[in-house]
């Protein structure tokens, strides 16, 4: 099969979603399907400064076409952001692939505004779609503006497929839009279980003297971190001896830095910033626990990573979260936003050895059985199958209309002020 793979910010990117595009991508090639991958990135000194950014690196087996996204760089220069420009450089390049060689459908990543890419490639080549519904995709994206709000459901009510990664999540998306349950495939992430695995040189779940506490993925609010600073300061006032490192970079990085210093936890905090994937694996190794107080996920590939590298863990109750963990069987759980619940946990962890031991070998156990990238992506290919021989559904069109949004674009949308957000 012939698959046109459109990406959102793939490597150097940090981002999950990079991680997974990479893994998915190195399967399709393992399976010997012919696959070519359209990604959008920033390469400005703000859209770096909080993602990575740059044109993405080869994939072996895979043609991969990076695209400057010059419309949202537009905030530069004072003026919103022109999500519909870089929309229709993807789907020209896309076209272009398809004319010297037809592709036999279309895959996007992310709801918007790559889904919306895939809908109108579809459109205009009839080859069917299939979109990877991501965490900003249900939890901000149309909630923001009536512009969006017609785009994503475009997406939803219209895509030949709709992957999405937890039934939490899929149950938020039917909430804030109204789409049918049955619209949707609950597909999870998954884990390269060779590349990420438990330090050797001692038992599972234990920690050392003093035990170090990690943090790893997007710095940003919306996962927790400036309350996990809060919860360290707490921590901190208990008389604990700890160390926790921050490994990231993100839209937050300066308020987390800024928080930390102001409450005298320099000592106790460490930035390590950006990491390159090849090295993230060791991170994990280097530590003893793993925090993730995080808002809202579509699926967690931080966690997924943490639970095979063998590290116990404690998580927020919260949406994409509670799909792939049990409270006090594979971790330990607080509620979203409650500091002194997160407190609360990190110190069981750190005076009950046997529950450690427990959390992390059942969670690696779980890894192991469920979310290994052979099995994800063979059902993965099960949907694509499934779709191949399908019309796409046009209709689309009547609801929103990519050429004339941009024009009616509302100027108060926060995505349009700070596209970084999305």
């Amino acid at each position: 099969m012939r698959i046109c793979f459109l990406s959102r910010r793939y490597f150097p990117a940090i981002s999950g979603m990079s991680v997974y595009a990479q893994n998915y991508l190195q399967e399709l090639v393992r399976l010997g399907h012919d696959v070519v991958m359209v990604s959008q990135y920033r390469d400005d000194e703000a859209g770096t400064k909080i993602y990575g950014g740059g044109p993405p690196p080869s994939i072996e087996g895979v043609v991969v076409l990076g695209l400057a996204a010059h419309g949202e760089q537009q905030v530069n220069a004072g003026q919103l952001a022109d999500f519909e420009s870089d929309l229709n450089t993807m789907v020209e390049t896309a076209l272009a692939q398809h004319r010297s060689k037809p592709f036999d459908l279309v895959h996007a990543q992310y709801g918007y505004p790559n889904g919306l890419a895939a809908l109108e490639i579809s459109r205009r080549t009839g080859i069917p779609n299939v979109v990877s519904i991501q965490g900003g995709d249900g939890h901000w994206v149309g909630l923001c503006c009536e512009t969006h709000r017609r785009a994503i459901n475009a997406v939803f009510n219209h895509a030949n497929e709709l992957i999405i990664g937890s039934p939490s999540f899929a149950a938020e998306v039917q909430e804030n839009h109204g789409t049918a349950p049955e619209r949707f495939t609950i597909i999870p992430g998954a884990i390269n279980a060779d590349h990420f695995r438990p330090r050797d040189d001692r038992p599972l779940g234990e920690i050392g003297a003093p035990p170090t506490l990690l943090y790893h993925g997007r710095v940003d609010r919306r996962k927790g971190v400036l309350e996990l600073i809060e919860a360290v300061k707490l921590l901190r006032s208990k008389g604990r001896i700890f160390r926790l490192i921050i490994s990231g970079i993100g839209p937050d990085l300066v308020p987390a830095q800024e928080l930390s210093a102001a409450n005298s936890l320099t000592d106790v905090i460490e930035f390590s910033g950006y990491v390159p994937y090849a090295e993230v694996p060791e991170v994990y190794r280097s530590a003893d626990l793993f925090l993730s107080p995080t808002w809202s996920e579509g699926f967690s590939n931080t966690i997924l990573e943490a639970m095979a590298s063998g590290l116990p863990i404690v998580a927020a109750r919260a949406i994409g979260v509670v799909d792939c963990l049990t409270d006090r069987e594979n971790a330990l759980f607080h509620e979203v936003h409650d500091v002194t619940g997160l407190t609360r946990q990190i110190e069981t962890l750190f005076d009950d050895a046997p529950l450690r031991r427990r959390l992390a070998i059942n969670a690696l156990q779980e890894i192991q059985t469920k979310y290994r990238w052979p099995v994800i992506a063979g059902q993965i290919m099960d949907r694509l199958e499934h779709v191949r021989s399908q019309a796409p559904d046009n209709r689309w069109t009547a609801n929103y209309d990519p050429a004339s949004s941009r024009a009616e674009a509302d100027p108060t949308c926060r995505f349009r002020q700070s596209p970084h957000l999305l």
